[in-house]
């Protein structure tokens, strides 16, 4: 268990922001396991490893692009949230002009990661879904799925890019485009830096 404080504490004390919630928790970790309240010290731990999540989620977006094509960010859409239980951080951005949209979703230690993994990873069930609305691609060197899914009008598509990011997943949606442009989109963002922040 003293291993493990310490290897938390590292991790969030070479982190550019430290957060005073923080050293908050893991003060009380300490305490509490020192006179033996192991459930108070889990929770305590649980408390500092939420705002490692959230200082690494906004240090994820701040590697996101600025600018999708003509969409700029909708800053009011930039949100990190650490989430409860073994699911790491939700990490979120928009991006708009006018009726163009574009978003960005990170989940770390995603519970759907085995999933999409497995149909990325199983030719049987990779070809089953490449059925016209689902197909199979590479970006960056990295397997994804890509779904299309109806537009605003009969002859626009949305499309939807899940990247598996070690255990973290990684969704992308364009409204109005077509593969070729989400894909290129896709590959303006820095997925291997992000993948090394988020694992």
């Amino acid at each position: 268990m003293k291993v493990f404080i310490t290897l938390i504490a590292l991790v969030a004390f070479t982190s550019t922001c430290v957060a005073q919630d923080f050293t908050k928790a893991m003060a009380t970790a300490k305490t509490s396991y020192s006179a033996g309240k192991l459930e108070e010290a889990h929770f305590a731990l649980q408390q500092a490893m939420q705002e490692v999540d959230l200082t690494i989620g906004k240090e994820v977006l701040k590697l996101l692009p600025t600018k999708m094509d003509v969409m700029e960010i909708n800053a009011k859409d930039d949100n990190v949230a650490s989430n409860v239980g073994f699911v790491g951080a939700t990490i979120n951005r928009a991006y708009e002009k006018g009726s163009r949209k574009a978003y960005i979703s990170i989940i770390s230690n995603s519970p759907l990661v085995a999933m999409t993994n497995t149909i990325l990873n199983t030719p049987l069930l990779g070809g089953m879904i490449n059925d016209g609305k689902n197909k199979t691609v590479k970006v960056q060197g990295y397997k994804a799925r890509l779904e299309k899914q109806p537009g605003s009008t009969t002859d626009k598509n949305n499309y939807e890019l899940q990247i598996p990011l070690g255990s973290a997943l990684f969704t992308f949606k364009v409204d109005d485009c077509t593969d070729t442009q989400i894909l290129a989109f896709a590959e303006t963002i820095p997925l291997q830096q992000i993948a090394k922040l988020i694992e």
